[in-house]
This record gives C-alpha cells, sequence and structure tokens, in this order.
C-alpha cells in the first residue's frame, strides 16, 4: 500500500498542496501530503506510519505564525484545526479543549458562559495549540497565566505534562526546543466574571485591533518580540522602516511591527526585511530583535 492509501485510511489527505493556501502570509511551496487526521487515534496511526516509512512531518493549526519558504517540503504536514476541535467547560471554570481550536471562538465561548481570562486572546487569529506552543499573549496577559496541564504525543506516549514543567516565560515554551513533541489538547482554568464586563472589554479590544492594526492585509501578527523596556514597533520605526517594501512585502504603515504581503510575496522578500531590521536596530541601538514568527522548511 502507498503513502496515499495508508494515510486517507486515517485522515482528509491532499496531495502537493500549496502551504500559502494553509498560511495568513499567504506564502509557502507545496508539500507532498497534507493531512487532516480525524481523531486522536487516527493521529496516533499517522504518527506510526510516518515513523516507520521516516517521512518527516510538520504539525500545522491555522498557519498564522509562520513563514514558510517557498520550496517544496517532502514529507507530511498534519492540520489539527479541522477535527481536532472539541472543547468542554466545568462549572468551575474548567476548559479543556483540543489543539485544533480556535483561540478566538474560545475566548467567545468562556465569555458566553461570564467565564474570565481569556479576554486578551479574542484577536489572536490561531489555535490553542500554536497559543501554547508560543505562550502567546497579549494587554500584560499570557496564556501560561492560565495553563494547568497540556496533553502532549512525546516519544511514542500520550501524557498530560503539568505547567510547572513546561519552562513558560515571554513568548517561550519547552515546546520551542522540543520538534518532536506534538501539543493534542490542554486543560485551563478560568475565573468567574460578569458577562456584561466582559463583552465590554472584547469589544473595545476588537475595535483597537481594527484600528491600530493591518488585519486587511495577509500577514503573520507581530513580527518581533518587544525587547526588555523597548516597543518593537518604535525601534522599527525609528530607523525609518515603516512603510518600507522588498519585493512584495512590505512593513505595514499602520503598525511597524507587522509585515504585510502587499503583492505575491515571496518569503524571501519577508526574510530579507526580517533581516534587515534585526541589523540595523542592532547596529544602531545594541538591541537584539527576536522573531516571533516561525520560519518552517527552510536551509540554515
Amino acid at each position: 500500500m502507498n503513502v496515499f492509501d495508508q494515510l486517507q485510511q486515517y485522515g482528509d489527505v491532499l496531495c502537493n498542496e500549496p502551504l500559502k493556501k494553509h498560511t495568513t502570509f499567504r506564502i509557502g511551496g507545496e508539500c507532498d501530503y497534507f493531512v487532516y487526521p480525524k481523531n486522536i487515534l487516527c493521529f496516533l496511526r499517522i504518527q506510526q506510519i510516518l515513523k516507520e516509512k521516516a517521512i518527516p512531518y510538520q504539525i500545522f493549526g491555522k498557519g498564522s505564525n509562520l513563514l514558510c519558504s517557498d520550496d517544496a517540503f517532502h514529507g507530511v504536514v498534519i492540520c489539527l484545526d479541522r477535527y481536532f476541535n472539541n472543547f468542554y467547560f466545568e462549572e468551575d471554570g474548567t476548559l479543556l479543549a483540543e489543539a485544533g481550536c480556535s483561540i478566538i471562538l474560545l475566548a467567545q465561548e468562556a465569555m458566553r458562559r461570564s467565564f474570565t481570562g481569556l479576554e486578551f486572546a479574542s484577536g489572536i487569529p490561531g489555535t490553542l495549540g500554536g497559543a501554547l506552543y508560543m505562550n502567546a499573549g497579549a494587554y500584560k496577559s499570557e496564556m501560561a497565566s492560565f495553563v494547568q496541564q497540556v496533553l502532549v504525543y512525546r516519544e511514542g506516549r500520550l501524557e498530560w505534562i503539568d505547567k510547572l514543567e513546561l519552562d513558560y516565560s515571554y513568548r517561550h515554551s519547552i515546546f520551542q526546543s522540543k520538534p518532536t513533541w506534538c501539543i493534542l489538547g490542554a486543560k485551563l482554568k478560568l475565573t468567574k466574571g460578569d458577562q456584561k464586563e466582559i463583552r465590554t472589554l472584547m469589544d473595545s479590544r476588537r475595535a483597537r485591533r481594527l484600528a491600530s492594526q493591518p488585519l486587511d492585509k495577509p500577514n503573520c501578527g507581530s513580527v518581533f518580540r518587544n525587547p526588555q523596556d523597548n516597543q518593537a514597533w518604535q525601534l522599527i520605526e525609528s530607523i525609518g522602516y515603516r512603510g518600507k517594501v522588498i519585493g512584495g512585502a512590505m512593513v505595514s504603515d499602520k503598525h511597524a511591527n507587522f509585515i504585510v504581503n502587499v503583492g505575491d510575496a515571496k518569503a524571501n522578500d519577508v526574510y530579507q526585511l526580517i533581516q534587515e531590521i534585526q541589523d540595523k536596530v542592532k547596529e544602531r541601538y545594541g538591541i537584539e530583535m527576536i522573531t516571533e514568527v516561525e520560519r518552517f522548511n527552510w536551509k540554515e
């Protein structure tokens, strides 16, 4: 049985699929197979098949924090956002959710049940898995504040890992140094709040995002982490890079910590902008600009 026939027993499979269709940057070359596992049992069997055949793979959610190269990826992309999207709220504020859940949806569902905690995530266009991987945050809140345990597939086993073992800090988790670990779900703890206040806060932040961020153009969100005691956008603006264009990529003239795809941008267009910003900020201020966006399928 060939790879396609094996994989399609356990998920929806697309062959020679352009990754630009699956990233918010709308950038990325083709992958051999793009697979949506139907459930955890199928996910585990797909892992076995890939290991047996020594086929490389990458886990995707909504592709909102990825800069994929334009080269072909000769492997499998496993995407969790189609079927791994079940979630369960308990009366005490416990939330169990699968990694493919939209973090925006979870924030809205928490608000509907008068639970507070996820308001900061109501504008992050990614999945729970991606948010846990990056320790996503906004408005001085972050995922680590609400995580209790994460369900992880590692070394052939499914395990619940406590938050204290996950090395969470600003935009950092242990997952970033463990590429073979797969996040499949999490247990969060929220608290009761006033639904009207929660809704008002989410609405005001939505209006603020629409006014300050270039949400009308393909982008990956904030490109750089904020250096200590500095704002990334201010540093980028100070070196004259607001509105800077390379190929089809542009530093947003609305928010300088966003790079937007303004015309069939290539991955290298974006990466060249990133490198130039890093070099110029380092030269002028001695500050290392560390990216939030993750690169995939790049030749070092």
